[in-house]
């Protein structure tokens, strides 16, 4: 038996591809379902089941897309009844996948109310579990994505579900979908997959005995909420249309929102005016997904050669089908703009008389370190709230986050809004807190 993880590192997420004997079973699968369809011909498997563990609230699934291509049966929660056609998963009503390898679905509430791992059993042994948003390495799935008002209840089923799994044997491998990067965990998770034995020893959750003090531990620092996931789980629960083209035509102008993906220095130099500023990178979708309005026309600014297939395939995971095209600007792509500076420059500036800094971090990472007197606000709330007022529009903001990406965007924004900024880039506030100590 083999299995073989596919991460998605902006969303945090892992897909599973097991194979035994010519077998495959695919577990959790995102939406460009290509890359595990690929891997599963590369190794001439005839894929048997599809297993969602849950609905799922950080991206578009493409469980349902990849059964009918197959023919593999998809297998969702049998608490979910999804809008098409499935096989159930009742708790500990064993699937036959062939060839001795047999999948046990285990009830696993908390991180939805439907959630469902899959113990996998190799000639009736447990060898491994697929634990979706349950339990994770060092950590567990958040309980408060369905809203504050289920969160506790959630919360304490988790505690009963994290010891469900943990009840099976220390050498079972553990699989989970969520990872380090996603806002589906409670803490930053390290490890991508682990084991039972070890996630005894060092998962300070499963030293929770207490279903309340864990729903303490649980709930005692939310991180915040993308707000694309709201619109997942609907989508997820009535069907997710196969995947869009990802190749889009050249445009002369834009149309719908635009959204400069060009590196940061490049957009410093000029952008075009009303665009939003978002670096390609490999979170670029969760921040497209979270700032724009949901769902809307989209047109691309990118530089002349930059491949732009990578960011209509991150639009798509979070829902965003219409992009319209892109546009290659030559140079500096218009009037707007904003600067950016290294430490020691924007340090000096900071001292200056009158110098006013923007931190949009998130508010757990202000409890960890903070300059006195910044104006804190996270960086979606800048898109959803405006401008604080208790910037002065006389004069530039200095913007800055943990390491410049979260800066480089809001100091775009501020330009899109006509304000003056200037983006702290390659270092954050635990770096400049230290600067502005030093002597």
């Amino acid at each position: 038996m083999d299995v073989l993880s596919f991460r998605t590192p902006g969303l945090g997420d892992q897909t599973y591809l097991l194979t035994h004997e010519g077998r495959g079973v695919l577990v959790d699968p995102q939406r460009d379902i290509g890359r595990f369809l690929d891997a599963a011909a590369e190794r001439d498997v005839d894929l048997r089941l599809v297993l969602e563990t849950h609905l799922h609230n950080d991206y578009l699934s493409g469980a349902g897309e990849a059964a009918r291509r197959t023919g593999a049966e998809l297998v969702m929660p049998a608490g979910a009844a999804p809008a098409y056609a499935h096989t159930p998963a009742f708790h500990l009503e064993d699937l036959d996948a062939g060839g001795g390898l047999t999948v046990r679905p285990v009830h696993t509430p908390g991180h939805t109310p439907e959630h469902t791992s899959y113990v996998v059993l190799l000639d009736g042994e447990p060898v491994a579990v697929f634990s979706g948003g349950s339990l994770l390495v060092a950590t567990a799935g958040r309980t408060d994505l369905l809203g504050p008002e289920r969160a506790r209840s959630l919360a304490r089923l988790q505690h009963a579900s994290l010891r469900r799994l943990a009840a099976l044997p220390p050498g079972t491998a553990l699989y989970p979908t969520h990872g380090q990067g996603s806002f589906c965990t409670v803490s930053g998770a390290g490890r991508h997959t682990s084991t039972i034995g070890t996630e005894l020893e060092d998962n300070p959750l499963l030293a929770v005995d207490d279903p309340e003090k864990f729903a303490d531990a649980l709930l005692a620092a939310p991180m915040p909420i993308p707000a694309f996931y709201r619109h997942m789980s609907p989508v997820n629960l009535l069907g997710v249309p196969p995947m869009p083209p990802v190749r889009v035509p050249e445009l002369d102008r834009p149309a719908g929102h635009v959204v400069d993906v060009r590196p940061r220095d490049v957009q410093a130099r000029g952008m075009l005016p009303g665009s939003y500023g978002i670096e390609l990178d490999d979170d670029f979708g969760v921040w497209a997904g979270w700032l724009l309005p949901y769902g809307e026309a989209v047109t691309l600014v990118a530089e002349p050669g930059q491949d732009v297939t990578e960011a209509v395939v991150q639009l798509a995971r979070v829902g965003f089908d219409d992009v319209r095209g892109v546009v290659r600007p030559p140079g500096a792509a218009g009037a707007q703009a904003y600067e950016l500076a290294r430490l020691p420059a924007f340090a000096a500036r900071l001292r200056q008389p009158g110098a006013q800094l923007l931190d949009v971090r998130t508010a757990p990472e202000r409890e960890r370190v903070r300059i006195e007197g910044a104006v804190e606000r996270f960086l979606p709330e800048l898109f959803s709230g405006g401008v604080p007022d208790e910037l002065d529009p006389d004069r530039p903001v200095l913007v800055a986050c943990a390491g410049g990406r979260r800066a480089a965007i809001a100091a775009a924004e501020l330009a899109r809004r006509d304000r003056r900024a200037v983006a702290l880039t390659g270092a954050g506030i635990a770096e400049l807190a230290e600067t502005l100590d030093a002597p």
